[in-house]
């Protein structure tokens, strides 16, 4: 199986820089929705950078899973609580309730089976905090309406058969599947390419259209 790393940069704003408080305005979007104090799970954590910043911040008990080992390494170096493990495997293993909320974030549509994974995360969790790439943004319409090619690839040189997105969707898949498993979006919010945010109704078609990216909180 592919292994669960949630080191992807985000499509709209660039890296975290690290030990300086600052962090992707995606990341913070999430660390905001999580509670302060609360025992917090991050699946597919990468580097620790989200992780590292819960931990400072929001006095969270933080915890990760993450398969990189070199990730792995780097956030003990930051005396972070994490465990090398391939999410899509070992999150079976968890007993319920185990955390207050469980993140999960860029990484949805790169695992095997998205409906497990959410099935999982509230499980452990009573909150799951979940970020997804919208493949319905409009640029990513024309593309394909125009070049006719694939044009959910997260880098730029990747081609539809190396890209680790495997299941691309749209908020309104996304939407769909929460009500599938009778999952409540507490939050919703919709990400533009400026890296700007705003709470949106997670039904909306305009959001749908013009965002590149949305931060859901679930129950």
């Amino acid at each position: 199986m592919t292994g669960i790393s949630s080191d992807k940069p985000a499509p709209l704003i660039g890296r975290t820089e690290s030990g300086s408080g600052r962090i992707r305005v995606d990341l913070q979007l999430i660390a905001d929705l999580v509670p302060a104090g609360s025992r917090v799970l991050d699946v597919g954590c990468g580097d620790g950078s989200l992780l590292h910043y819960l931990t400072k911040y929001k006095g969270v008990d933080a915890r990760g899973i993450e398969i990189s080992r070199d990730r792995v390494a780097a956030c003990l170096n930051q005396g972070l609580s994490v465990i090398q493990g391939d999410a899509e495997m070992d999150l079976a293993d968890y007993p319920d309730d185990a955390f207050d909320c469980v993140v999960l974030s860029q990484t949805l549509q790169a695992v095997h089976d998205p409906k497990w994974m959410l099935e999982q995360l509230l499980r452990i969790g009573g909150l799951a905090v979940v970020s997804i790439t919208n493949a319905g943004y409009w640029k990513n319409r024309v593309t394909f309406m125009v070049e006719g090619r694939e044009p959910f690839a997260v880098h730029r040189d990747e081609t539809w058969y190396d890209t680790a997105y495997i299941h691309p969707c749209t908020i309104r898949d996304f939407v769909d599947l929460a009500n599938e498993m009778d999952t409540r979006i507490e939050r919703c919010f919709a990400l533009n390419p400026r890296g700007a945010y705003r709470e949106i109704n997670p039904r909306s078609h305009w959001a749908n259209l013009t965002a590149v990216q949305a931060v859901f909180l679930l129950s």
